[in-house]
């Protein structure tokens, strides 16, 4: 297989570990993320000194010659599919697309093309250069396959690194709208008695708890006393609907600090007011035909999926350090959605 051969110089006081000491001093252009050094410090691809170094811990000093010989990506097993995009930014190191709902993001067994991934390999064609060795995109983050909405994917190595390290860390800017049941309240003393929700000026409620597997449905998350994954999600009333004092419905942006699964789901759920068309969730709850009036009810009803969008998305580039941030607007069964709504306001 053709291979590169990437050539540097330690430079002064570098970090004793041999792993640590490269991701510092590896040239921007080898686009060489930390896990991928790692994986080829392990795969006796990376000499030092002439001497090849299989240990990540190894100790190196200022001035010591490197040599890492690196395989061109391989062909992906996933196969390329043509499958129109919408997309919003695309560069050498990373595409953002909208995705539409009903698309599952990455193969699986049960869904092994018509996926994001696959139309994002027909897109790139020979202009992918790889993640991990594999010629194959980068996936960052996921939406589920019924959330309509932003998505950031990685074309190389370095983008992969550093827009995961952003995930992570929770610096990325993601924002959602959803229609729920019920609109949230700050006044209700209901929400005050919930351990993990508080509100914060203007109205915003914080929701701050554990998520992790439901003990009974392996499909599902949920809200754990203990030994889950902290998940904090902050949501706005944007707009009610309904006459006053009627449950009805209403439209929200939830900000996210985490990205766990299912958390908006499982968290507006948490707090009595799951998404319309949620089947897990809350999409079993019927509206109030009394308080709804006929033609709202059975519109909410009748919606095919969680009313849910990925709205806003903004991260740094992590090859360029410019601030970068996108907004889609709501796709049409939403909007359609929210215009029978408003008729009862």
């Amino acid at each position: 297989m053709p291979a590169r051969s990437v050539h540097f110089v330690l430079a002064a006081d570098p970090p004793p570990r041999l792993d640590k000491a490269l991701a510092r001093d590896v040239p921007a252009d080898a686009s060489l993320s930390r896990t991928r050094l790692a994986r080829l410090i392990a795969d006796g691809a990376v000499r030092v000194d002439g001497t090849v170094a299989t240990e990540a811990k190894a100790r190196v000093a200022e001035g010591a010659r490197i040599e890492i010989t690196v395989e061109e990506a391989e062909e992906s097993d996933i196969l390329p599919e043509a499958i129109p995009l919408a997309i919003v930014f695309e560069d050498d190191d990373l595409i953002v697309v909208d995705k539409p709902a009903g698309m599952v993001v990455h193969p699986a067994p049960g869904t092994p093309n018509g996926t994001l991934v696959n139309a994002l390999l027909h897109h790139f064609g020979d202009r992918l250069s790889g993640v991990g060795g594999v010629k194959r995109p980068g996936i960052v983050h996921r939406i589920d396959k019924d959330t309509s909405g932003l998505l950031v994917v990685a074309k190389s190595d370095a983008a992969h690194h550093g827009l995961a390290a952003q995930f992570k860390a929770h610096t990325a800017d993601r924002a959602y709208l959803a229609l729920c049941h019920g609109a949230p309240d700050p006044g209700d003393p209901r929400l005050h008695g919930l351990q993990g929700v508080s509100f914060e000026p203007g109205g915003v409620m914080r929701i701050a708890t554990e998520l992790g597997r439901h003990r009974f449905d392996r499909q599902r998350q949920a809200v754990v006393p203990a030994g889950g994954r902290r998940a904090v999600t902050r949501v706005s009333l944007e707009e009610p609907f309904g006459p006053p004092g009627a449950l009805g419905a209403a439209l929200v942006r939830c900000r996210l600090e985490t990205g766990r699964t299912h958390q908006i789901r499982v968290h507006m759920a948490y707090v009595g007011h799951g998404l319309i068309g949620d089947p897990l969730y809350g999409g079993a709850r019927k509206a109030g035909k009394k308080a709804m009036g006929e033609t709202a009810a059975q519109a909410i009803d009748a919606f095919p999926r969680q009313a849910l969008h990925a709205e806003t998305l903004g991260f740094e580039h992590p090859v360029t350090g410019e601030m970068l941030s996108f907004r889609s607007p709501l796709p049409a069964d939403l909007v359609d959605l929210i215009a029978v709504l408003r008729q009862l306001s």
